[in-house]
């Protein structure tokens, strides 16, 4: 059975250094690094996810300012299912950051790593690069694009 998974990425950067997680995957148990990212939770906007999973991994309030794009990525899992990613990824603004605040278990650390050292380290998947790529070539696109609406219980 092929699975489709909405997630979302941040890309922030302060002095040409972009945020990012090192987290163990639970597949392989490697580290890798991804930007802060994840899963779109039910009766929740993506951009109110974009926003949560910034908190939750990094601790850092940000303003979301552009879409940076949609990306898809499609990988078969052990049971030869497809699990499809679309990952809706975001320019963010630093607001400020909380270094108290309980960051998810899953991450090992939070990095700040200029572009070189982005090349140099195992990503999560290709996304990751081709949404810093994204970022690098100037791609931005209005947030007004998204026209979320929800009828909640």
């Amino acid at each position: 059975m092929d699975v489709t998974h909405i997630t979302v990425a941040v890309v922030l950067v302060h002095n040409n250094r972009y945020l990012m997680v090192e987290v163990r995957c639970k597949h392989t148990g490697q580290l890798v690094f991804n930007q802060p990212a994840g899963h779109v939770e039910p009766n929740e906007t993506i951009q109110c996810a974009a926003i949560r999973e910034t908190l939750e991994e990094t601790g850092c309030h940000i303003q979301l300012q552009y879409l940076l794009g949609i990306y898809s990525y499609s990988v078969l899992d052990r049971d030869g299912c497809a699990q499809r990613y679309y990952r809706f990824c975001f320019v963010a603004a630093l607001l400020g950051h909380d270094p108290t605040f309980p960051i998810d278990s899953d991450i090992q650390a939070v990095h700040w790593l200029d572009y070189a050292n982005i090349n140099q380290k195992s990503l999560r998947s290709p996304l990751v690069l081709a949404c810093v790529n994204d970022y690098r070539q100037g791609r931005r696109y209005p947030m007004t694009l998204l026209n979320e609406q929800y009828l909640l219980p």
